[in-house]
């Protein structure tokens, strides 16, 4: 049975393993930010964020200015405009910005790379070159996630869904768990460990008419832990009734099981994980909160010591007049 209390979204504490975590509202200001296909986003610091989209027409990003009040709910926040390059598009999913070198990395699902941007948006022609694992990933579910802590000095990305060599996909049906490859990278962009990380399976009751399930974002806390973001999103024909389910993970790999690059990651311990929060945003009648969460990074620290999370919804451009650029923090503590 689906867990339908998590309609009531309004503002709730929870408490897990002594973590506190606030969640706040999911707010969107469409007279300020225009239809995109907003799919990750990174903070640069005060007020500012980059944001990339999965449907410009060259790669860069969008800044946007995004106001927290005291209590980290999101005041205000516009899209400023775009910086990009001249050349192609490779569907950019995620960003990370690395203040030591000032530039910004984005992973292209199109071909499954990720490049270094300078500000204005331009390709450095700096890549962090992925192990063998992901070549021929799919560009359906290829590198989804990226994250960069300056104070660990880690980069950390993973493919959305189980790669070809590692076992089979999870659908809406067949009962499977993704497994998935945690890399980390260092400051000298080369990669360092190699994490096995297991995702739920399905929750959906019914054949959706579209389904996809994966870690859509994944955020570097400065302890070296990391917060995962599994999105599950079922399309009924109906349309009504249509849901994201996400569940936000931490894990620890300081704590974990790491293994050479070309090992079996089947033949490496998962991490273990703890929920930290989840949230389902639906299709009803009169309600159309539904919302795509694609993007999370780390923001300010407010004032009583709690730390921001910052998520982002792809919403296809306002898909149908029915989705929209829903944006939501956490405050962690």
């Amino acid at each position: 049975m689906r867990k339908w209390f998590l309609f009531l979204s309004a503002f709730f504490c929870i408490i897990v393993n002594a973590q506190r975590v606030v969640e706040h509202d999911q707010v969107k200001f469409p007279d300020s930010i225009p239809a995109g296909g907003y799919s990750g986003i990174t903070w640069l610091g005060g007020d500012d964020y980059a944001v990339v989209t999965d449907n410009a027409a060259t790669d860069g990003y969008f800044l946007f200015r995004i106001r927290l009040d005291s209590l980290g709910r999101i005041s205000y926040a516009a899209n400023l405009g775009f910086k990009g390059g001249s050349g192609g598009a490779s569907d950019c999913e995620d960003v990370a910005w690395v203040p030591q070198l000032g530039s910004l990395f984005v992973t292209g699902e199109k071909d499954n790379q990720i490049r270094e941007l300078s500000l204005d948006g331009k390709a450095t022609g700096r890549i962090l070159p992925l192990p063998d694992a992901f070549n021929g990933t799919s560009s359906a579910y290829g590198i989804e996630a990226l994250s960069y802590n300056a104070v660990t000095h880690r980069f950390w990305t993973t493919s959305e869904s189980t790669l070809a060599g590692d076992g089979m996909r999870a659908n809406a049906t067949n009962g499977v768990a993704n497994s998935l490859r945690l890399i980390s990278f260092d400051d000298d962009l080369k990669p360092v460990r190699q994490y096995h990380y297991v995702m739920d399976v399905a929750t959906t009751e019914v054949q959706p008419q579209n389904y996809a399930l994966g870690v859509s974002a994944i955020t570097a806390l400065d302890d070296g832990r990391l917060l995962v973001l599994e999105r599950e999103f079922a399309v009924l024909e109906s349309k009504i009734g249509s849901y994201v389910n996400c569940k936000i993970y931490i894990v620890n790999p300081n704590d974990g099981q790491s293994s050479d690059f070309s090992d079996s990651i089947n033949n490496v311990k998962p991490l273990e994980k703890t929920l930290l929060a989840e949230w389902m945003t639906a299709i009803g009648l009169l309600d159309f909160s539904i919302a795509n969460y694609e993007g999370m990074c780390l923001g300010p620290r407010l004032q009583d010591g709690g730390q921001v999370i910052v998520l982002v919804a792809d919403s296809q451009n306002q898909y149908g007049g029915i989705l929209s650029d829903w944006l939501k923090t956490f405050v962690i503590y």
